[in-house]
């Protein structure tokens, strides 16, 4: 199964906000021995956002959505998830005392009597409004939770909130898939040599070794070191080092210089 996230919010967009979601979402993988394959951010545009969905929902990925799912109108991730699945929208019914226990929370640490029937406070229970059939994802920050449905889970844009919910999620439904593949990787810094003369090295190492794929990452220097091109190999273990002994070789016999990290 491969991992997709999706990031929703026309404040990453616009850059008035930095997404700090990608790697978070990859080091939390990356700990339990998996990887995200994709990633994909989309703006507050229900009908954007409802296609993005049908496609992922239509696939065998498991998806992480983090934003859109309060109860403003710039929040539309729950209505797109219902419209992707042509399901409808439900008060759920283990969400609502959870929203409504934190309202009343809230109302307390203010020294307020809540009333739930207010409209301000009806208009909060759109937070727990998910697709029918639908299952919580507990929040541990505040108790509003989030939802899952069809391996797509949906929480919060607030990193606060979003991360435990993931580790929750990963911890909770996907254990079975920890460290299942051991992986590795090695690498080099090369100089002097353009990347298109690396090519036929690179394509003769994954050729041999099948196990392995190659990676080129070029640098000019804006770091202020010399330009250089980190050439490596990554997969299984027993094909990584002699794959990456074999790169080596045929670098020494080009008499290229190098350094291995």
């Amino acid at each position: 199964m491969a991992f997709g996230l999706i990031v929703v919010g026309d404040e990453i967009l616009s850059g008035k906000r930095q997404d700090k979601h990608f790697s978070k979402v990859v080091a939390l993988l990356a700990e339990r021995g998996l990887q995200l394959t994709w990633a994909e951010f989309v703006g507050d545009e229900r009908e954007r956002i409802a296609a993005t969905l049908r496609r992922t929902f239509a696939g065998d990925d498991i998806v992480f959505s983090c934003g859109g799912i309060g109860a403003t109108p710039d929040d539309h991730t729950r209505q797109a998830a219902g419209a992707a699945l042509d399901l409808p929208l439900e008060v759920h019914p283990e969400g609502r005392p959870l929203l409504e226990a934190r309202i009343l929370q809230a109302g307390r640490e203010a020294g307020q009597e809540v009333d739930l029937s207010a409209p301000e406070n009806l208009q909060r229970l759109k937070m727990v409004e998910f697709p029918a059939g639908a299952t919580l994802i507990p929040n541990p920050y505040n108790g509003i939770p989030g939802f899952t449905i069809a391996r797509h889970h949906f929480v919060p844009g607030f990193p606060v909130m979003a991360w435990p919910m993931i580790a929750w999620v990963l911890d909770t439904y996907y254990a079975d898939l920890f460290h299942q593949q051991a992986h590795a990787e090695q690498s080099m810094l090369v100089y002097g040599q353009a990347e298109a003369v690396l090519v036929p090295l690179m394509e003769a190492i994954e050729a041999r070794y099948t196990g392995v794929r190659v990676f080129s990452l070029p640098s000019v220097g804006e770091d202020g070191s010399r330009r250089h091109i980190e050439l490596g190999v990554k997969g299984v273990p027993n094909e990584v080092a002699p794959a990456f002994a074999a790169m080596r070789a045929e670098l020494d016999r080009a008499e290229a210089e190098y350094r291995c990290l």
